[in-house]
Formats: structure tokens, sequence, C-alpha cells
């Protein structure tokens, strides 16, 4: 039953994902670059100033264009990446290769990983029905949970801010690149 999945025409399918992905992060991008332009309006200064958006605007004012094209190998920070290029002010330049090459690994993803579950999915459906809508509805449940999950841990912020002093093996704070006495014996901490 799966030859059918077998004669899919994965090139087509990779072109149609291809000018999907270039249009959806090429929009958010310019949603981007236009939200700049309105930023202390609203809705829109809440989103920039979300912890999403302005980690994946520190992240992409540090790496650049090799973020934003490894961004679409993830979940969840691709919008966040292409809307903090535009939001940065990425120049198209740098922008469109990145959009480019990332852009195509997410297409090749998505129709050959996306039609072989699709596909597998469809084939148990045809044997067991009820156990295909099970599959589908734990599938659901789960990405709930994760969501669910994440949110409320705060997703992946650091726990702290960096900014505690460290205690060094003698008690007492230490400064940043200050020399630290040789101890001939192990200190034991408690």
């Amino acid at each position: 039953m799966m030859d059918w999945v077998q004669s899919l025409p994965i090139v087509p399918a990779v072109a149609f994902l291809y000018v999907v992905v270039l249009c959806r992060a090429g929009g958010t991008y310019a949603l981007g670059r236009g939200a700049r332009k309105a930023a202390n309006r609203g809705k829109v200064a809440a989103w920039l100033e979300s912890p999403r958006v302005e980690r994946a605007s520190r992240i992409v004012n540090k790496w650049g264009a090799p973020v934003v094209a490894f961004s679409f190998l993830t979940i969840g920070f691709q919008t966040a990446c292409n809307a903090a290029a535009g939001l940065t002010g990425m120049p198209l330049r740098r922008y469109l290769p990145a959009l480019a090459v990332g852009g195509f690994a997410w297409a090749i993803i998505y129709a050959t990983v996306g039609l072989a579950a699709i596909g597998l999915w469809l084939e148990l459906f045809f044997r067991s029905p009820w156990a295909a809508v099970a599959a589908l509805a734990l599938m659901v449940v789960l990405v709930i949970y994760l969501v669910h999950h994440k949110h409320r841990s705060g997703g992946l912020a650091p726990t702290g801010t960096g900014d505690e002093p460290e205690v060094g093996s003698e008690g007492i704070e230490d400064e940043p690149g200050a020399a630290q006495p040789a101890s001939s014996s192990p200190s034991v901490r408690s």
C-alpha cells in the first residue's frame, strides 16, 4: 500500500514548499522591517518586546545570516528569527541568500519526511482507522503538553542573570579577572 507514497512527485513537492517558505519567511521579514517603523504603537510594541523576539534579535545581531539559514531547521524559532532579521534591519543582500539556503533545506525536509509521515499515517488509517485516530490524538496531546510545559517553564530562558557574584574556594566573593591564591590542600565545601 506504500507504493503510492514512493511514486509521489518529490521535485514538485519540494518546489511548492520552497515557494511557500520563501513567501512566508520573506513576508515575516518584511513585516519585521515594517514593524521597526511602527514600533511604538499598541500590540506591535508588545510583540517586539516579547522574550522570543528579543532573544532572536540578539542572536541575529550576533551571528547574522547563518542563524537565519539554520533557523529553518528549528520549530518555533524560525518565525521569530525571520522577524528579528527584519526588525534589526539585516540588509537584503545578506538576508536573501540565507533565506534561499535555509528555505531550500526546509522544503526538502518537509517534502520527504512530511510526505513519508503522512503516507505512514494513511497506511495505518486504511488498516485500522481507530488506531490512526488514536495515534493522531496522541500526537495532538503530546504537542499540547510540550507547548504548555515550555510556556510554564519560561521557555529556554536562562535561570540566572549572570550578575550573581561567584563564591570562591575560600568562601569570599571573587572579583572577575582576579587571580586566585593557590591552595596546597583541597578545600571542603559544605
